[in-house]
Order: C-alpha cells, then sequence, then structure tokens
C-alpha cells in the first residue's frame, strides 16, 4: 500500500510529528497498564507483592531480551513493516488476557506482549536517526519519548477506569482493540524511508555489535537507561500497593487518576531539547536526576498531595533524563543505529525488570521506606553515570549542545 506522506531528510511538519508521538504511546500503552489494576489482581490471583509485581517484570524482561535481536533484523530488512506489525502483535496478547485462570498464564501473556515492544522503539529510534539530524531529530526523539509518557499514563488511566466500570477482564479486550486501532493509523501516516540501507549480513551486524559494545558512550548511556527504567518501574509499580493501603485505601479509579502526573512528562519533555541543545547531555542529566531524588525522598511524607507533588518530580526528572539519553546515542552512532538502540534498549529494559523485582523483595521487607532507599540509591548512581561517564573530553555545552 503506497504511503499518503513522504518527507525530505531534515523536514518535519505537524503530521509526522504526530504519528511519531502516536507510536511512541502505543509502544508503551500496554506494558504498564497492569500497574493500575495490581491491588485487584493481587487479590484475584491471592498473590504476595513480589508475584504480583512481577507480572510487570515480565513484559519488560522479554522487551530487554528481544530488543537486539529486532535492531539486527530490522537493520536488514527495514523500519516500517516491524513498526506497524509489532503494534498490532502486542493486541494478541492483550486481548487473551482476558481468560487468564492464575497468575503464571499471566504472566507469560505478558511477557508475549513485551516481545513484540522493541519492534516499535527500536526500530523507531532508528528511523529517526537516519531520517533527520541535528536540532529536528533532537526534537523528534523528545516528541517520542514525550508519547510514551502519553501512552504510560494512558494504559494505566484507561485500565484502571475499565476495571471500575467494567471489569479488568473486558478492559484487557478492550485495551487490545486500542493497540489494532493504533496499528491501522500508524500505516497510514507513518513515512515511508527514504535514507535506510539494508544490511542483511549477519557477518556485518556481529562486527557492528563489537565496536558498540567497546564505544564507551554507548555502554554509559546503557547504563544509565538501566538507572532510569528502574526507578520509574519501581516506583510506580509498588506505590500503587502503598497508596492501595491504610491510611490511602485508594480504589482503582483512584490509583489511576495518580498516573495523571505523567502528563507533566508531555509538556516537560519537549522542552527538555532546549536544554540538550544549549548545555549539553552531562548538565541536562545531572539536573533531572538531582529533581528526581527530591521527589523520590519527598514520597516519605505523608500527605497525600505531597506524594502526588513528589512522584511529578520524580517522573519529569526520567523523562528529562530519557529524552537526553536516547538523543545522546542517536549523535554518537553513524553505523547499525537500530543495533545501537537494541542495546540501549535492552540494558534498559534489564534495569525495569530488577527494578521491578527488587523493589518488590524491598516491599515486602520494608514497606515503601525499604523501597525508596533502594531507588534513591540508584538514582545516586545515575547522577555519577550523568556528570562524569558521559562526558567527551574537552567538550564545552556550546561546543557539543548536540554532540552530547
Amino acid at each position: 500500500m503506497k504511503n499518503s506522506l513522504v518527507i525530505p531528510k531534515n523536514q518535519l511538519n505537524l503530521a509526522l510529528i504526530i504519528t511519531v508521538f502516536i507510536t511512541g504511546a502505543l509502544a508503551f500503552v500496554q506494558v504498564y497498564s497492569i500497574q493500575s489494576i495490581l491491588p485487584v489482581l493481587m487479590q484475584e490471583f491471592h498473590a504476595s507483592a513480589a508475584a504480583i509485581g512481577s507480572t510487570v517484570g515480565a513484559t519488560i524482561f522479554a522487551v530487554s531480551i528481544m530488543s537486539p535481536f529486532m535492531g539486527m533484523i530490522s537493520d536488514a530488512l527495514g523500519r516500517k513493516a516491524f513498526i506497524v506489525g509489532s503494534i498490532m502483535f502486542i493486541a494478541i496478547p492483550t486481548m487473551l488476557m482476558s481468560v487468564v485462570s492464575g497468575i503464571e498464564m499471566l504472566w507469560w501473556l505478558r511477557f508475549t506482549q513485551g516481545l513484540a515492544v522493541p519492534g516499535i522503539t527500536v526500530v523507531l529510534l532508528a528511523y529517526i536517526g537516519e531520517e533527520f539530524s541535528g536540532a529536528n531529530r533532537v526534537r523528534l526523539m523528545t516528541f517520542f519519548v514525550s508519547g510514551t509518557v502519553l501512552g504510560g499514563f494512558l494504559g494505566r488511566f484507561i485500565l484502571g477506569y475499565l476495571t471500575e466500570l467494567m471489569s479488568w477482564r473486558h478492559g484487557f479486550v478492550v485495551m487490545g482493540l486500542i493497540s489494532l486501532l493504533g496499528a491501522i493509523l500508524v500505516w497510514y501516516n507513518l513515512p515511508k524511508s527514504q535514507h535506510f540501507n539494508a544490511k542483511p549480513q549477519i557477518s556485518t551486524a556481529l562486527i557492528t555489535l563489537w565496536h558498540h559494545l567497546h564505544n564507551r558512550y554507548i555502554l554509559a548511556a546503557c547504563a544509565l537507561g538501566f538507572c532510569v527504567l528502574f526507578s520509574l518501574v519501581g516506583c510506580f509499580t509498588y506505590i500503587n500497593l502503598y497508596l492501595d493501603q491504610p491510611p490511602y485505601d485508594l480504589s482503582s479509579a483512584q490509583l489511576a487518576d495518580i498516573f495523571a502526573v505523567y502528563l507533566l512528562g508531555m509538556i516537560i519533555t519537549p522542552l527538555s531539547a532546549r536544554l540538550i541543545v544549549r548545555f549539553g547531555t552531562n548538565f541536562t542529566v545531572f539536573l533531572a536526576m538531582s529533581l528526581s531524588i527530591i521527589g523520590m525522598l519527598m514520597t516519605l511524607l505523608h500527605p497525600l498531595w505531597l506524594i502526588v507533588l513528589a512522584l511529578a518530580l520524580m517522573s519529569s526528572g526520567i523523562f528529562i533524563t530519557q529524552s537526553a539519553t536516547i538523543s545522546y546515542i542517536s549523535s554518537n552512532v553513524s553505523e547499525g543505529r537500530s543495533l545501537a538502540s537494541g542495546l540501549y534498549y535492552m540494558v534498559y529494559y534489564a534495569g525495569g525488570f530488577c527494578g521491578a523485582w527488587l523493589c518488590g523483595h524491598a516491599f515486602e521487607h520494608g514497606g515503601w521506606f525499604m523501597t525508596t532507599i533502594a531507588l534513591v540509591a540508584v538514582q545516586l548512581f545515575a547522577v555519577i553515570i550523568g556528570g562524569v561517564l558521559l562526558r567527551k573530553p574537552d567538550a564545552s555545552p556550546s561546543q557539543s549542545s548536540i554532540k552530547q
């Protein structure tokens, strides 16, 4: 089927920006949706906190495994088909979750969802890196991240309210239909690649992989990504179980409302492009992760409105850091961008899996206080990575605003 849009290199228009934004949302609308109904599922299946939290980690674990392989395949065969096909594939396990009879089946369906996510995230980032450069590339990256922010919020928000209005089983059917409709929309509006050069030889991919594994900038960005998703998943998975308990006793719909703090990321993330361009990655990451640490510590305060404010600060810092990091990778990789993105997302989602697992045990042994301590420790490590390991020799912010 012929595309309705053909975009010359470096040219941005509203249709392209909206399509990238929506694609980012579709990548994450299913990944974290289950978080808002974890207390309901915990009662339904008589599961422990760590066990029910593992259903979040299952999807993330699958994404981590598939990310580098999806990058290799896409570098050989193309971009658009993987993006659209992956969005459609996610709908299948999503709808099948409506008939699960136990926690194990739910875990495996969540795992299956995650297998397709890199076909959206990794390949779209490679697409943007090939078709655009300079400030336009950074802007599209930030709109992509903004879309993922919206998707993360909408998934939790919609499923939380659907559970209140009908049931969580019917809710998953509706969520699957959202992915199917989204795939059709992206197919008709995502422009065909104009600057993609296929690299079908496996030997070429292995050589590129070897080079990437010896690129200190890629490795540092991967380590930072690990910390970023560790923080986001660990915090927003177990804050639900914390707020489900006295004295808060929030319902599924009220927990879904808490995720409205994600909407701040839609505003802050595009603005972060100005910070990245003006000051470079190092200062941007330092500022963002410091903000995130402050927010994390504020969650230990008891008034609910302060906890909501704290979550807004924490998540905003994470989203800015994520935007800075993926722009940094795109700017420091000239070949095998899809593979580089795949490596990044492998480590990034490994961080999310570890966040769900380790914070689950921290929550079981020491409640929200111990969970917060674990998260702040990881965020402090992220500050060190951003301030030291990402820095280039003899690079001032004005000279390296895009390069870093």
